[in-house]
C-alpha cells in the first residue's frame, strides 16, 4: 500500500477451471493474490485502499459461508473467516462486488488492476472508472488512469523475505531427497512412468501439495527433448535418464531439481566426458552469484565454459569468443542457464530494464542449470563439424535452486538450497 501512494488496487483471485464436462481441474490460486492475502479460494477479490481511512483499507470479497454448497466442495472462511483468520479490515460477499467497487475506488488517485486476465472482474473496474470520468465535472476529481499493478508486486515478489528462503529450503529438501530415491532405484528394464510414480508419491508423502511442473523423466535420446513429458518408455542399459522434477509446497514454494546418471549406474566415456562438462559448467555458474552478478552474467559463465570444452572434444571448432558472438553452439545447448524461483516456477521479476541487467540482490533465487543435447534435431551450422555418431543421444542437465544471501552471511553470497540432491560423477556411479 505504500508504494501504491493514492492508487487503490483490485488484485482477483484465481476462478475453477474446467477440466471435462463438469469436472474442474485442482484449484491453483493466482499467485499475486496469494503472496498478498495467503486466501485459498476461488472467485474472491482483494482491495488496497491507501486513500481510505484506516479500517478500510484492505477489503476482501469472498463467497460466502453456504452449509448447502460446502457439503460438495468442502468449508469456506466466509467473510467472518476473511476477517478474523486474514487480516482483512471489512469483508463482503463476493456476490456485492459490482455494487460496492465505485463507492471504494472513489477517490483514488489511480487504479492498479492487470488488464485482459479477469474477464469477469475487468467490466466492474472499467465501469467503475468511467462512472469517475463521467462525474468528474462535478466532483472536481476522478482516478487519472488504470495501472499495471504488476511491476510493484513482481518487484517484491522477486526479492524474498526470510520465511519464503525458508519455505524454498524446505521445497529444495523435498525435492532434492525424491531424486536421490529416484536414483537408488532405477535399473535397465524399468519404465520412465515408474520413476515419476516414486518421484511424486515422495512429494505427496512429505506433505507437498504435488508437483511444481510436469515431471521429466527422459531416458537416452529422450532427454533431447527439452520439455518432455511423455514418460512411458522403457529405460535401456547404457543409456543415461535425465529426470527434471521439483515439489510445490501447500503455500506454492517450489522445487526445480534437474539430474542426469546412467541407467545402468556406470557412464560411458562419452557420457563422463560430456557429464563433467556440463558439472563443470554448472559449478562455474554457480559460483559466481553473488549480489552485484546478473543473470546475464551466470548464464555467459557457463555458456563459456561449455564452448570451450565443446571445443576441446571436437564437437566445436574455431575461435571461443567467435563461436559464443555468433550463437555457434545454440544446436547442442538452446536454452538460457536459469529463471527466477519462488511462487511460480518460471517466477514473476524482470531480467534488465531497459539496457541494463538487473543485479543479484540478496533474497533473490534462481536455478542454475546448463545443459548438453546432441542429437539430429537441430542442423550443425555452417563450418562446424558433423557429430559422430557415439556423441548423438546423450542429453544432460543439471539443475539447483541458488539464492542469493548477503557477503557477510555466507562469503560465497549465495546458498544451494537444493544441495542435498548429489550430482558428482562418483556420486551418480555405482
Amino acid at each position: 500500500m505504500q508504494d501504491l501512494g493514492g492508487a487503490a488496487a483490485v488484485i482477483p483471485a484465481a476462478t475453477l477451471v474446467t477440466h471435462h464436462a463438469d469436472t474442474e481441474w485442482p484449484f491453483r490460486q493466482d499467485s499475486d493474490f496469494w503472496y498478498l492475502t495467503g486466501f485459498d479460494e476461488p472467485d474472491a477479490v482483494a482491495l488496497l485502499l491507501p486513500h481510505r481511512p484506516e479500517g478500510e483499507r484492505f477489503v476482501l470479497f469472498v463467497n460466502p459461508r453456504e452449509p448447502a454448497a460446502e457439503v460438495w466442495t468442502g468449508r469456506r472462511w466466509g467473510c467472518e473467516g476473511a476477517v478474523e483468520s486474514f487480516g482483512a479490515d471489512i469483508a463482503h460477499p463476493r456476490s456485492e462486488l459490482e455494487q460496492r467497487l465505485p463507492d471504494y475506488l472513489n477517490g483514488a488517485e489511480g487504479i492498479a488492476f492487470r488488464v485482459g486476465r479477469h474477464p469477469a472482474i475487468e467490466p466492474l473496474v472499467v465501469a467503475a472508472w468511467a462512472g469517475q470520468l463521467d462525474r468528474a465535472s462535478r466532483t472536481g476529481s476522478a482516478a487519472l488512469a488504470l495501472l499495471a499493478p504488476c511491476s510493484l508486486l513482481h518487484r517484491m515478489r522477486l526479492r524474498k523475505e526470510p520465511a519464503e528462503l525458508e519455505r524454498l529450503r524446505e521445497a529444495g529438501r523435498i525435492s532434492a531427497a525424491a531424486h536421490e530415491l529416484a536414483r537408488s532405484v532405477v535399473k535397465p528394464g524399468m519404465r520412465e512412468r515408474q520413476v515419476q510414480a516414486l518421484i511424486e508419491e515422495h512429494f505427496l508423502d512429505q506433505g507437498a501439495r504435488g508437483v511444481a511442473y510436469g515431471s521429466i523423466v527422459a531416458g537416452g535420446d529422450n532427454a533431447c527433448v527439452l520439455h518432455y513429458i511423455e514418460n512411458n518408455a522403457v529405460l535401456q542399459d547404457g543409456d543415461l535418464l535425465l529426470i527434471d522434477a521439483g515439489c510445490s509446497l501447500p503455500d506454492y514454494y517450489n522445487g526445480d531439481i534437474t539430474r542426469t546418471f546412467p541407467v545402468n549406474g556406470r557412464f560411458s566415456g562419452e557420457q563422463r566426458e560430456l557429464y563433467s562438462l556440463v558439472l563443470a559448467a554448472q559449478q562455474s555458474a554457480i559460483d559466481s552469484v553473488r549480489p552485484g552478478q546478473t543473470a546475464e552474467g551466470v548464464h555467459d559463465t557457463a555458456v563459456r565454459v561449455l564452448v570451450e570444452g565443446l571445443v576441446s572434444l571436437g564437437l566445436l571448432q574455431g575461435d571461443v569468443d567467435g563461436l559464443i558472438e555468433q550463437g555457434a553452439y545454440r544446436h547442442l545447448y538452446m536454452h538460457r542457464t536459469g529463471h527466477w524461483l519462488g511462487l511460480d516456477v518460471h517466477d514473476v521479476g524482470a531480467y534488465r530494464l531497459g539496457e541494463h541487467h538487473v543485479e543479484l540482490e540478496p533474497g533473490m533465487v534462481l536455478t542454475v542449470e546448463p545443459g548438453l543435447y546432441v542429437s539430429d534435431r537441430l542442423p550443425v551450422p555452417e563450418g562446424q563439424p558433423s557429430i559422430d555418431e557415439r556423441w548423438k543421444g546423450i542429453g544432460i542437465r543439471i539443475e539447483d535452486d541458488v539464492a542469493v544471501r548477503k557477503l557477510d552471511e555466507v562469503p560465497e553470497g549465495h546458498e544451494v538450497l537444493s544441495a542435498n540432491a548429489l550430482k558428482s560423477v562418483q556420486a551418480m556411479e555405482r
